[in-house]
């Protein structure tokens, strides 16, 4: 691997912990603050939606620029969301604003690997980024879980935090200076990467022109066999992830009796568990073999369904470490098909802004269904069972199509 891969990994991986930080202290927030219950899955779907409404805007833009520096104004633009909560804005509009610089920054990221790597080394390559990836948002929950929720790092961080100026001050300036500083390791990591050399046709720029473009490219990718199979697959299991993401905290509260701090910090064995499958894949799976892995899916939604039996920490742990063992393992392998066609098939931001088109789509359904059902009052374990079973029967029909697709 380059060592501007490693740059592009380490960037990704300080910026995605500080966002999943930052979601962790707007719950609290939004606990502090007395808002209804819902809320907390709605700031999930403000994030989203940026993705999807800004997703014909966002692979051209990043396409027309250098996509180490479209990584670097971004990850400026989320910092910037982060410091509207000392300005006492709403937990929705700070994390939607960050949700805005995310969704032009991921097509960046995921673009710029197939300019700077060949082909056969996607899979290891991406082995890496949702390793890290994963990482980064348990690591970031849990960061988010201390700074916020745990008493004795709170007092420890006003004692070590800077209080010239009143920068830190109360709990939450602490708490935004840490995520501040995270986002400015980002930024300093993204210096080593402004400019991988590729470029693009960007002569068309007009809002028509752009909006008829994400819709052709978006209609070639789901008429594309293998495109077709690993986008099904990476929109369920970044859907689903999201919904897991805020589930294993209610669950974690409810079932094993854990603090907000101590529920996020279980959800770290999932991310190690993620990592040793994405690490896996990487090894043992090459390019023309990413279909064998479908499925792992239905056994990860089995598993998920499983959880409804498990009431203590020590089983929890096995549990969420298998668990997250499949995720890399199905995921990893899709995810380099998806890129390897896009970047065939169309230039690789708008391959990227396709992805997370219809990823986030699928999160923002996943995820207004469990607000839904956070309002009709469902089980714990009805929702997980719910969730386990779509996964179940969505992988299943997309691995009767991904036989077709090696068939023919």
């Amino acid at each position: 691997m380059k060592p501007a891969f490693f740059a592009i990994v380490g960037a990704q991986f300080f910026s995605s912990l500080a966002d999943s930080a930052l979601f962790i202290l707007c719950v609290s927030l939004i606990t502090t603050l007395s808002f209804p219950e819902w809320m907390t899955p709605m700031l999930k779907m403000g994030f989203v939606l940026s993705y999807i409404l800004l997703a014909p805007f966002a692979g051209a833009f990043a396409d027309m620029f250098p996509k180490g520096r479209v990584m670097l104004v971004t990850n400026t633009i989320k910092m910037f969301g982060c410091t509207l909560i000392l300005a006492k804005a709403n937990p929705l509009l700070a994390y939607g604003i960050v949700g805005f610089g995310a969704s032009a920054y991921s097509p960046a990221k995921y673009g710029i690997l197939a300019e700077v790597l060949p082909a056969p080394r996607l899979v290891a390559a991406n082995g890496w980024i949702e390793g890290t990836t994963v990482v980064s948002m348990i690591l970031g929950t849990i960061l988010g879980g201390l700074i916020s929720a745990n008493e004795h790092a709170i007092a420890w961080l006003l004692h070590i935090a800077p209080s010239h100026g009143g920068i830190a001050d109360s709990p939450v300036r602490a708490a935004v200076f840490v995520i501040v500083l995270t986002y400015l390791v980002a930024g300093v990591l993204n210096l080593a990467v402004v400019n991988a050399g590729a470029r693009y046709d960007t002569a068309r720029r007009s809002i028509p022109a752009l909006l008829l473009d994400f819709y052709r490219c978006n209609s070639t990718l789901w008429r594309d066999r293998e495109g077709r199979v690993s986008l099904g697959v990476t929109s369920l299991f970044w859907g689903a992830g999201m919904v897991l993401q805020i589930l294993l905290l209610a669950w974690a509260q409810s079932a094993l009796g854990l603090g907000l701090d101590k529920a996020a910090a279980l959800q770290g064995v999932f991310a190690v568990g993620v990592v040793i499958g994405a690490a896996v894949a990487g090894k043992t799976v090459p390019l023309v073999r990413s279909m064998s892995v479908m499925p792992v899916g239905i056994v990860l939604g089995a598993g998920l369904c499983a959880m409804v039996f498990v009431h203590t920490v020590q089983v929890a742990l096995p549990m969420l470490l298998a668990i997250g063992v499949l995720a890399g393992l199905f995921v990893v392998p899709m995810n380099a098909v998806l890129q390897h066609r896009g970047h065939k098939l169309m230039s690789a931001g708008q391959s990227i802004a396709v992805q997370n088109f219809n990823e986030n789509l699928a999160i923002l359904a996943m995820t207004a269904s469990y607000a839904m059902a956070l309002q009709v009052k469902l089980g714990m374990n009805t929702v997980l069972v719910m969730l386990g079973m779509a996964i179940v029967l969505v992988t299943a029909y997309l691995r009767a199509h991904a036989r077709t697709v090696r068939h023919r």
